[in-house]
């Protein structure tokens, strides 16, 4: 008796030449395999997956399909794909960047309750609320969900619909550790159960899950044999031994040309960065921040940790200027209290700043040293022409997060990999005062990973600079982190 088969390419090859993997692709995902795709940031991971899904006409080869036990035979109906970007569904139409933090911007957002529409299997639906804890979310306008609620309504929503391929591209980032633990132990069931199959696209190539069954490598846009995951973790410890030696001489010199760096901008003088006096923030009848103190002194290296929805992007929104209310707080950056004259633009001249957020909302098709120049001047698009030794230095930070060879490709035909470490060089290139990460490691694959966490370590080095950063990741922290601060969920 044949084996069933639920996805088949044979010598597929894309029409447009913009989506074309380097060499035709040949397999088949067998209806009882759980499947990892991995490879590096760029590597054609999401161009493989529109292959899977059909979204491209084929110049060459096919792709078929056998949905069995389902009673559709439509893709659409049958294969659920959740991709790395985070988005707000139907309210990403017009969704700009400080528009959460926006209230009268989010009249028209539609909410979770309506996002998620109505759910015919109760036991179904039940379980998987409890499980990501959704109904407190419920009646909350989507745009209003952080990154890591964002990632459970999302996963929720697709699961309710219990398709017969998911597809889950880096679904462990921006959630909590419980929450990790918890969406593993979901996934680990619902591959028991053998009527979903799991297809997930992973930058993180030894983070490869137990009930995953087999691997597909994706490098340079070529597309390699399917191993059993066994075979390919042996694969990936031979391959890391080889290149450990040569990747920690890159790192090294990595972290002395950081270090080495000339100091060429003036900062403030106040030995009080960051100053919080009792802020409270509200949405509706939910408290966000409540009659929260904290100081950041010159110097510090913060992590900033919490659950997901504890209120981590909403403070650093409160810093950086982007949240209205922050004008209605007491606080003070850099010894100035705000609102009493400084623009927003004196302050962020002072501040790097990465987070889910900002990628979510940078829809800007510009060449990618267009999108790090644009740091220099605190916009989301780039309104003044950087002068040759401003892009000489955005090139020079380009370089030292690996992408300098990708300055003159537009932006939005970046991996989404790719695109964080552009918009990391963005946050990097005025040698801020002040660096705040928000998950600056977000789908990055293993080595960038390093090389980021390197640069980070090399640039809390430098004289006077202070840090807060995010992660769920405690081993992504550097080892320059000299205080903590943990925010609880308020009810």
């Amino acid at each position: 008796m044949t084996k069933q088969q639920t996805i088949v390419l044979r010598n597929a090859v894309a029409r447009n030449p913009l989506v074309r993997l380097n060499a035709p692709v040949d397999m088949a995902f067998g209806a009882d395999e759980q499947i990892a795709l991995v490879g590096s940031n760029g590597a054609g991971k999401s161009l493989l997956v529109d292959m899977l899904t059909g979204k491209y006409p084929l110049r060459e080869g096919s792709v078929t399909y056998d949905f069995r036990p389902s009673a559709s035979t439509s893709v659409y109906e049958n294969i659920r794909y959740i991709a790395f970007r985070d988005t707000y569904g139907s309210a990403d139409a017009n969704y700009y960047y400080q528009q959460r933090w926006n209230a009268h911007d989010q009249d028209e957002a539609p909410t979770v309750r309506q996002q998620l529409g109505e759910v015919k299997n109760e036991e179904h639906r039940r379980h998987l609320f409890d499980l990501f804890g959704i109904e407190p979310l419920l009646d909350k306008k989507v745009i209003l969900l952080s990154s890591g609620e964002l990632r459970k309504f999302q996963l929720a929503k697709a699961l309710l619909t219990s398709p017969r391929v998911l597809i889950l591209d880096n679904p462990f980032i921006g959630l909590d550790a419980a929450t990790r633990d918890l969406l593993t132990d979901l996934l680990a069931r619902i591959a028991a159960m053998g009527t979903m199959q799991l297809v997930l696209v992973l930058s993180m190539l030894d983070d490869i899950p137990p009930f995953i069954t087999h691997v597909v490598p994706v490098a340079d846009r070529k597309v390699s044999v399917k191993l059993p995951r066994k075979d390919w973790l042996e694969h990936l410890a031979r391959l890391d031994g080889e290149t450990e030696d040569k990747q920690k001489q890159t790192l090294d010199d990595l972290r002395r040309r950081v270090e080495d760096l000339s100091y060429s901008h003036a900062n403030y003088t106040s030995p009080e960065v960051v100053k919080l006096n009792r802020v409270s923030i509200r949405y509706g009848e939910r408290t966000i921040l409540k009659e929260l103190d904290w100081t950041v002194m010159r110097g510090e290296k913060w992590a900033l940790s919490g659950e997901n929805g504890a209120g981590k992007s909403t403070l650093l929104s409160l810093i950086c200027a982007d949240n209205p209310q922050s004008y209605a707080c007491d606080i003070r950056l850099f010894g100035r209290k705000r609102g009493t004259g400084e623009s927003i633009w004196e302050i962020k001249s002072h501040i790097g700043y990465v987070s889910p957020e900002m990628h979510r909302a940078y829809l800007k098709n510009l060449p990618a040293i267009d999108i790090v120049a644009s740091g220099l001047h605190d916009s989301i698009g780039l309104y003044k022409r950087p002068k040759e030794e401003e892009l000489a230095v955005c090139e020079w930070w380009m370089d030292v997060f690996g992408v300098a060879a990708l300055k003159d490709k537009p932006f939005l035909q970046l991996s989404s990999g790719e695109q964080r470490l552009a918009l990391l060089a963005r946050a990097f290139v005025k040698d801020p005062e002040l660096l705040i990460l928000d998950e600056p490691l977000h789908g990055l694959d293993t080595y960038n990973r390093r090389r980021v966490k390197a640069v980070i370590e090399a640039f809390c080095h430098r004289r006077d600079k202070t840090l807060i950063m995010v992660t769920h990741y405690a081993n992504e922290l550097p080892a320059t982190i000299t205080n903590r601060l943990c925010l609880k969920r308020n009810a």
